[in-house]
């Protein structure tokens, strides 16, 4: 039987875990260049200075976010692709409405929309976003699209420009809703344009040699 861990490290972990939700809130409602530490620290319960306790920067906060509250949810993604045993056809359109689903909720929209907006300023925002999010996306879908061109089910081209035409359009539309869904109400829904964006990409990667 294992120890559980003593109560102050189970403390601690929960409030890292306090901490980064709250900073996840005040990075979405106010940016990164807006969001404030003492800001982070009240709606996590603490003081200023305790915070510095648990994370030194913000960009370390920023970091912790994008670790614990973004990339598991792209590795649940992951796995359930992973675990699939069917066609690339059937494959893609399952990727591509978890993924509608995932980026289509919650903070994240609002979170991807200050990464984009800021990094020119803040280029830590980037390659947190680069190497936690958008890099082992690509090299996910990339990953795929090699195997379904291996068994012939894919034609010829490079699995990685793939793998942009194959997210491009879901990202944008997600990116289209944070900006204007507050000025607009055609607003798309991701989960049919995955589907839709699915049956029509999937047209013209398919190898026309395969056998139908």
């Amino acid at each position: 039987m294992v120890d559980d861990p003593p109560k102050w490290r189970r403390r601690k972990t929960a409030r890292s875990g306090e901490i980064i939700d709250a900073a996840l809130d005040v990075f979405a409602d106010n940016g990164f260049a807006g969001a404030k530490l003492d800001e982070i620290a009240r709606r996590a319960g603490l003081s200023k200075g305790a915070l510095y306790l648990y994370f030194e920067t913000k960009e370390e906060i920023f970091r912790a976010v994008v670790r614990t509250a973004v990339a598991p949810n792209l590795e649940a993604v992951r796995a359930a692709a992973e675990a699939f045993d069917g066609p690339f056809v059937r494959l893609v359109p399952m990727i591509l409405d978890r993924m509608a689903r995932m980026i289509g909720t919650g903070r994240l929209p609002a979170v991807v929309k200050t990464v984009i907006g800021e990094s020119r300023n803040f280029p830590d925002l980037a390659q947190i976003w680069h190497d936690d999010v958008v890099g082992p996306a690509i090299g996910m879908l990339a990953g795929f699209v090699a195997r379904a061109q291996g068994r012939g089910e894919v034609g010829a081209g490079d699995p990685r420009l793939y793998a942009f035409s194959l997210a491009g359009p879901v990202v944008m539309a997600m990116l289209f809703r944070e900006t204007f869904g507050a000025v607009g109400t055609d607003l798309p829904d991701l989960p049919t344009l995955a589907q839709q964006h699915a049956s029509v990409v999937l047209h013209g990667m398919a190898n026309p040699k395969a056998a139908p």
